[in-house]
C-alpha cells in the first residue's frame, strides 16, 4: 500500500528540479493542491483552492515534458504517445495526466500525439461521505431514485457522483445494490492494469474508455446493473442511452455542466432527459472558494 500523500503520489513523475520546487510551497498548500500545470516555455504552476499560483522553479522544456510521460508510464515518450489516443494517462493512486501537442491522425482517427506542449497533472484525493447526508432525500420508499448531479466545472460532480457509487454499493442507504460504471475518461473509478484506483464500492463493475452511448448498452445487457452511472452527458447519443437504460428498469446517476434547471432546459440532449423524466433528483452543487454545498430539487 502507497503510504504518500496524495499530491507526493501525483509529483513523483516530475523530474527532480521542478519536484523540488512544489516542496518549497509547503505542507500546509500542498495539502490542496488540485492540479499541477506545465506549460513550454513557462515554470509549473500549481492549482489550489485559492487560484493557480506559479512554482520556483526553471522554464519547462519539451524533455523535460518527454520525461514527465516517461516516469508516468515507464517506457519511452515515443512509445508512450503512439498508445495515449485519447489524450490522457491514468496514473497508479488516480491520478491523471492530460496531454496537449500536436494531433497525428490517419483515416480520421487520432493515432498519436508529438511535440508536446502542456501537461496537466490532476491530484486525485479519495473523498468519502458526501452523499451521506443525500441519501435520504434520494430515495422513496427504500428504492434509490435516478439522481442528476449539476454544477459548474471544480465543484465536484465526479466526486459526489464517486460518492454516490460506492455508498449504494455497500449498502449505506440499505440493501447493497448492483452498481455499474462506464467510466469513459477514466475520472470515476480510475482503474489501473484493471484494478479501480477510486474505491467505488464492494458491488460496483467498471467498464473503463468506452464511449457512454456504447458502455451503458453494455452494462445494461451483459450485468444486470440496479443502477448505472455516468460522468457527463454531452451528446445526443449519450441522452439517448440513459433512457434506453431507464427503461430497462436500472436507476441513473449522471452530472451535467450548469447552474440549474433553466440552463439544463436550453441544451437538446437535457430537454429529451427532462421530457422522458428519467431524472427525479438534481442535486445542485455550488463552491466558493474551499468551501462546497449542495441542494436537492424534486424533478417531475
Amino acid at each position: 500500500m502507497d503510504e504518500r500523500k496524495p499530491w507526493e503520489q501525483a509529483a513523483a513523475v516530475l523530474p527532480g528540479p521542478v519536484r523540488d520546487g512544489l516542496r518549497a510551497l509547503g505542507a500546509d498548500k500542498l495539502e490542496g493542491l488540485e492540479e499541477l500545470r506545465l506549460r513550454r516555455g513557462f515554470p509549473m504552476t500549481a492549482l489550489l483552492p485559492e487560484g493557480e499560483t506559479e512554482v520556483d522553479g526553471p522554464p519547462i522544456g519539451e524533455d523535460g515534458l518527454r520525461q514527465v510521460l516517461e516516469n508516468a508510464t515507464q517506457s519511452s515518450a515515443h512509445t508512450a504517445l503512439d498508445k495515449v489516443c485519447q489524450g490522457f494517462v491514468t496514473l497508479r493512486g488516480g491520478h491523471r495526466i492530460g496531454l496537449c501537442g500536436t494531433v497525428v491522425k490517419k483515416d480520421g482517427r487520432i493515432v498519436t500525439l508529438r511535440e508536446l506542449s502542456s501537461l496537466s497533472i490532476r491530484v486525485a484525493k479519495p473523498i468519502t461521505g458526501l452523499a451521506g447526508p443525500l441519501l435520504r432525500s434520494l430515495t422513496e420508499d427504500g428504492r434509490f431514485l435516478s439522481t442528476l448531479i449539476l454544477a459548474p466545472p471544480g465543484a465536484g460532480k465526479t466526486t459526489l457522483l464517486r460518492d454516490l457509487v460506492r455508498s449504494l454499493s455497500d449498502g449505506e442507504a440499505g440493501t447493497p445494490l448492483r452498481v455499474s460504471v462506464a467510466d469513459e475518461r477514466g475520472e470515476i473509478a480510475a482503474l489501473w492494469r484493471g484494478e479501480p484506483q477510486l474505491y467505488v464500492g464492494r458491488h460496483t463493475d467498471v467498464l473503463d474508455g468506452c464511449a457512454k452511448s456504447e458502455g451503458l448498452s453494455i452494462l445494461i445487457r451483459g450485468m444486470n446493473p440496479q443502477v448505472a452511472a455516468v460522468d457527463e452527458i454531452t451528446r445526443p447519443e449519450d441522452a439517448r442511452a440513459v433512457i434506453e437504460a431507464a427503461g430497462c428498469g436500472a436507476a441513473l446517476i449522471a452530472t451535467a455542466h450548469g447552474a440549474g434547471t433553466d440552463s439544463l432546459a436550453r441544451r437538446p440532449a437535457y430537454r429529451e432527459l427532462l421530457a422522458a423524466g428519467v431524472f427525479r433528483r438534481l442535486v445542485v452543487l455550488e463552491r466558493r472558494g474551499a468551501a462546497r454545498s449542495a441542494r436537492v430539487e424534486a424533478l417531475p
